[in-house]
């Protein structure tokens, strides 16, 4: 069954990008290099849409259509920008409580983080725009709709956007579990934007070197690590407790 998101053929994705559809990615056929191709990679330059170089057999399993060797993925939700979300958040005289992720590419983990978030009332999500989960129909339905509640920006260079933060007085607190500071040893009231990482890989030490401060989640048990979401969870409600001034 072939995916209502679907766009394809080079002109039709030109069209798209220049109208300022919303773009999930853009998969391009390995080989293409036709003057389309080229006006197309134009229309890309300045842009944070993802793309990625396929195989035909790939395409083929997508689409039986003349696609040209072009197919792009509409999002199912509208992209916002750091500075103008962030200048929005400090008007509305709110203390920003921000969530960045760091190489989350599990569709559902990210649905549930985004619920959680939703739940915490994080302002919006940080993701980079290319290593982040597809913001697809499963991310949606994992996130019991909090994906069309709470707003996301995608960012071509996370190190910038933290730099932003930092010199916006956002201070930046890194969850993983190499580090000798507690979850509870943070001050949650201050503006803040917290990272988490994959399971798998953790935070980029670019990032947590850029951080004000890393914290863990207390383990008692045998069990290696938490998953991603639940950790978010515990992070993100910690925020809330020493915002509501909980005991």
């Amino acid at each position: 069954m072939e995916d209502n998101n679907l766009i394809f053929g080079t002109r039709a994705v030109i069209e798209a990008i220049e109208a300022g559809k919303d773009i999930e990615k853009i998969l391009l056929q390995k080989g293409l290099s036709n003057e389309l191709y080229h006006q197309l990679r134009q229309a890309l330059r300045g842009q944070t849409i993802p793309f990625q170089f396929v195989p035909p057999e790939k395409m083929k399993r997508l689409t039986d259509k003349n696609h040209q060797g072009v197919i792009a993925y509409l999002t199912e939700i509208t992209y916002y920008e750091t500075e103008n979300l962030l200048d929005l958040v400090f008007t509305s005289g709110k203390t920003p409580l921000l969530l960045i992720l760091d190489r989350i590419t599990d569709v559902r983990n990210f649905g549930a983080i985004a619920r959680g978030a939703e739940c915490a009332g994080v302002d919006f999500i940080i993701i980079p725009s290319r290593g982040a989960a597809q913001i697809n129909g499963d991310a949606i339905k994992t996130s019991a709709g909090a994906l069309h509640r709470i707003k996301v920006c995608r960012e071509d260079n996370l190190k910038q956007t933290i730099e932003y933060l930092k010199s916006s007085g956002i201070q930046i607190v890194a969850c993983h579990e190499k580090t000798d500071h507690l979850l509870y040893d943070a001050d949650f009231n201050k503006p803040t934007a917290i990272i988490m990482g994959s399971e798998e890989n953790g935070i980029s030490q670019e990032y947590v070197k850029r951080s004000d401060m890393q914290v863990k989640i207390p383990m008692v048990g045998h069990t290696a690590s938490l998953n991603v979401s639940v950790a978010s969870g515990i992070v993100l409600f910690e925020a809330v407790k020493q915002r509501m001034g909980i005991k």
